[in-house]
């Protein structure tokens, strides 16, 4: 799937969370909630662009929060999700997408896997909904909620995340056909209007920020993600031919021969690049720097490395 955006939900008030700042700009690990959600996204190989639909009276805050992550220019909500998201996606048709990941704002421990399984899932389908499946006993209740009723089977039953990803023309059509409606998610938009929504894998550490308690929650799982260790492996050759030197770890050694390569073949940069990627599970060197890319002949393999080192900076801190 090529021409994937993202649109970033941050347009609403977060009221649960009894802050005067919107909870996507609160404070989580030294950066704002929606500053990791961002990261994340734009990251991503596969992600050509990442927009944020904010609230008209946040730009201040988005500009902070945001700054420095080379985002698309934010779209403004409306005064509903639905509404927001519509802005959103026709904020996105002048860089006519092929699909598009919609995701909250306060879900800022999304990975790479997640997405590109949301990504893969629209080989096959208009739609694909990132889910987990109901391991709960469910039970009906009263309208009080103090009488339990009968047990509602779990069978089928998956709790929605984000992103949720679509082919975009199609979804711009369902959420036209929707206004008015009221859907409590992309999905069920998509549902409405008749698209085939497929269910991948999502994650349990892909949770949303809604109470303070969840704030806590996530704030103890970036202290437990930075004491962990993440080891990386790194392999890379290239074989020889005519030259005038080989370099090796940025340094240029006279040689009658040269190492044969897209960029300058730097084989040492190349594995440690590769090592530092797939310590931080972001795919391989080939996949972030394809050689059928012309962007990449003759470029200096520093670039793989320091783009790699800032890859890890944004998704550990």
């Amino acid at each position: 799937m090529t021409g994937v955006y993202a649109l970033i939900v941050a347009a609403g008030r977060g009221a649960r969370l009894g802050h005067e700042t919107p909870k996507q700009y609160l404070d989580l690990g030294g950066r704002p909630v929606l500053a990791w959600s961002a990261a994340r996204l734009k990251s991503h190989p596969e992600i050509a662009g990442v927009a944020v639909v904010i609230h008209p009276d946040d730009r201040l805050l988005y500009e902070t929060a945001c700054a420095g992550l080379d985002l698309l220019p934010p779209a403004v909500g409306g005064a509903t999700r639905q509404e927001s998201v519509r802005n959103g996606l026709i904020h996105l048709t002048s860089h006519d997408p092929d699909a598009v990941l919609i995701h909250d704002a306060a879900r800022p421990f999304v990975d790479e896997a997640l997405i590109s399984r949301v990504i893969a899932g629209l080989e096959t389908a208009d739609g694909a909904l990132a889910a987990l499946p109901v391991a709960d006993t469910l039970k009906r209740a009263d309208s009080s909620g103090e009488t339990s009723a009968e047990t509602v089977a779990r069978a089928g039953l998956w709790r929605a995340q984000t992103p949720q990803g679509f082919r975009f023309n199609e979804i711009l059509a369902a959420h036209a056909a929707a206004s008015g409606a009221a859907h409590t998610d992309d999905a069920s938009v998509a549902r409405a209007a008749g698209l085939a929504v497929a269910v991948v894998e999502g994650d349990e550490e892909n949770f949303k920020i809604t109470t303070g308690e969840d704030l806590v929650r996530a704030e103890a799982l970036l202290r437990r993600r930075a004491s962990r260790c993440h080891v990386g492996m790194g392999y890379d050759v290239h074989r020889l031919g005519p030259g005038s030197g080989v370099r090796l770890g940025g340094i240029d050694i006279a040689h009658d021969r040269s190492l044969i390569g897209h960029s300058d073949a730097d084989v040492a940069l190349h594995a440690l690049t590769d090592a530092v990627l797939g310590a931080i599970g972001a795919g391989d060197i080939g996949q972030h720097f394809p050689p059928s890319d012309p962007r990449w002949r003759g470029v200096d393999s520093a670039t793989f490395l320091l783009e790699a080192v800032r890859q890890m900076q944004e998704r550990h801190g």
